[in-house]
């Protein structure tokens, strides 16, 4: 496994949950991992995060080892560099947004902290909310927080676990457009846990198949829509055997 630069993961074990997976995501890049729910693709992202430790695995971001656990390598979670932004949003709700950053900027002196909070917020088109709590702001702004909370731990790797979920449909829209455009302005890794075909087909430069815990295809969108390896990739992207023709 190359393992200069960006991100790469070798997990493997029988149970309790079947692990056989192996993938990579360059530095500017955003890998999908699709598959049904129950898959393993939430446990993937812990396993990347350092919140589950396989029998047998390899995790390698931006060319430091996370974990190995042939030599025995195992970076806590806490020393690991991930922006992981959950489902839920898991923001703390006696906190305001801003509150909410600053907590992801304990490495920095306290004067630059707030300022920092703010710029981040930002950056996901949240100046003027700063100051509500998340009880007061909209599922998809309390999301845009979760989204400035992780970045503001200067990641090397970006971790998204069916973030827009639970937005309804037109929001789902915005922040998708809004994920597009903060692409640009990073230069990590970025993987996005998603159930929804056209959301990674929109999103992501690949798509990783993941199903009963194993990675079955990765490609590029058109190439798994059109070839996809095998019955059950087709069944996962729900395409027929063949594929889907070429427009």
């Amino acid at each position: 496994m190359d393992s200069t630069g960006g991100l790469h993961v070798q997990l493997h074990q029988t149970g309790p949950i079947p692990l056989d997976v192996r993938l990579s995501c360059g530095e500017r890049e955003m890998l999908a991992l699709v598959g049904v729910s129950g898959s393993g693709k939430t446990t993937i992202l812990r396993a990347i995060a350092g919140l589950y430790r396989p029998r047998k695995g390899l995790v390698i971001c931006g060319g430091e080892v996370w974990l190995d656990t042939e030599r025995g390598t195992d970076v806590r979670a806490y020393r690991r560099r991930v922006g992981l932004v959950f489902q839920s949003y898991a923001l703390f709700p006696h906190m305001t947004a801003l509150g909410n950053v600053v907590t992801a900027l304990m490495h920095r002196p306290a004067a630059e902290r707030e300022a920092r909070a703010r710029a981040f917020l930002a950056q996901v088109h949240l100046q003027g909310l700063e100051g509500r709590r998340p009880a007061e702001l909209s599922g998809g702004q309390q999301q845009r927080v979760a989204i400035a909370r992780a970045l503001a731990r200067e990641p090397v790797v970006l971790l998204l676990d069916e973030p827009f979920s639970a937005v309804d449909r037109p929001t789902r829209r915005h922040l998708r457009a809004e994920l597009t455009e903060l692409r640009q302005t990073v230069d990590i890794p970025i993987v996005l846990v998603t159930h929804d075909i056209d959301e990674a087909v929109q999103l992501a430069d690949r798509i990783c198949v993941i199903d009963k815990g194993e990675t079955l295809q990765i490609g590029r969108p058109a190439e798994l829509l059109q070839a996809p390896a095998n019955p059950r990739v087709a069944a996962v992207l729900d395409l027929p055997a063949e594929g889907r023709p070429p427009p």
